[in-house]
């Protein structure tokens, strides 16, 4: 079995988690951001998990429909496709 897989999204995850916060305080302290860009990317490279929890937790870009939304839909997309490469492809 593959942890490559796993070790990625859990890296990318922490690094989006922390990339949420910090940006959240920067918003407070009204310094220089993280750009929208930069979070979208991470949370495609395999940190849609932190992302969203990211978000929740720091309760940051929540009234942002697409981030709501997209970072939702990339969890689960991730989600699944680690269920599918360790349950579902192993099983044929």
């Amino acid at each position: 079995m593959n942890l490559l897989p796993v070790l990625l999204i859990i890296l990318m995850s922490i690094i989006a988690f922390v990339a949420m916060g910090v940006d959240k305080r920067k918003a407070r302290q009204h310094q220089y951001r993280i750009s929208e860009k930069t979070l979208w990317i991470v949370a495609l490279l395999g940190g849609a998990i932190g992302s969203y929890l990211g978000m929740i937790f720091f309760r940051h870009k929540t009234k942002h429909l697409n981030f709501r939304i997209g970072f939702t839909l990339l969890a689960v997309g991730q989600l699944t496709l680690l269920f599918w490469i360790y349950f579902i492809r192993d099983y044929r």
